[in-house]
């Protein structure tokens, strides 16, 4: 486990096209599906990694608690399977289902979209306004596995919020830090 911060690339970033399938339902999804969406949330996730177990619970109650206004949310696993195959797509769609994710898991078999994101951690989060401009890039909140604050999404939350307000939020942002995405060998 390589302990990687995510890269904290330009504000107002356009989001970039993806077109992927959902582990749990099979339908592919696209960024034009969520372009109708006052913010849209991107999570690069997976189901190996212990950052990611640590906060699984949240990413599902955000899924839970923004559904209603609207925020478009994709969870997206990159990792190469070749070397770590308890993120394949089965494993994936078996934590989707026992965490009762409310929004796409998708499965980037290529690992083309996580190049096109500049996603290098699991978790990593990309929030994009109602025009698609990156309006933050960063933690979810300050815990982390095996130290005592406890998981709440506090920042990522207060960003939605201002999103879905019409507000950017801060430029000051933390970097999510987790495990590196397993990249399949060049």
């Amino acid at each position: 486990m390589a302990l990687t911060p995510s890269v904290m690339k330009d504000l107002l970033t356009p989001a970039p096209p993806f077109s992927l399938p959902d582990v749990v339902s099979g339908k592919v999804y696209s960024l034009d599906d969520f372009k109708r969406n006052p913010g849209f949330l991107v999570m690069f996730i997976c189901a190996h990694c212990p950052y990611v177990k640590h906060v699984e619970a949240e990413l599902a109650n955000l899924g839970h608690d923004f559904q209603e206004k609207q925020l478009g949310i994709v969870a997206i696993s990159s990792n190469f399977v070749g070397t770590h195959p308890e993120d394949a797509p089965e494993k994936l769609k078996e934590q989707a289902e026992r965490l009762g994710f409310p929004f796409p898991y998708l499965y980037d078999e290529t690992q083309g979209v996580a190049r096109l994101y500049n996603a290098v951690c699991t978790p990593d989060f990309f929030l994009y306004d109602g025009d698609m401009k990156l309006a933050y890039r960063g933690q979810l909140d300050a815990s982390r596995p095996g130290k005592s604050i406890p998981v709440t999404g506090k920042d990522i939350r207060f960003a939605i919020n201002a999103v879905l307000s019409g507000r950017m939020p801060p430029e000051d942002q933390k970097p999510s830090i987790g495990c590196n995405i397993k990249w399949k060998p060049r």
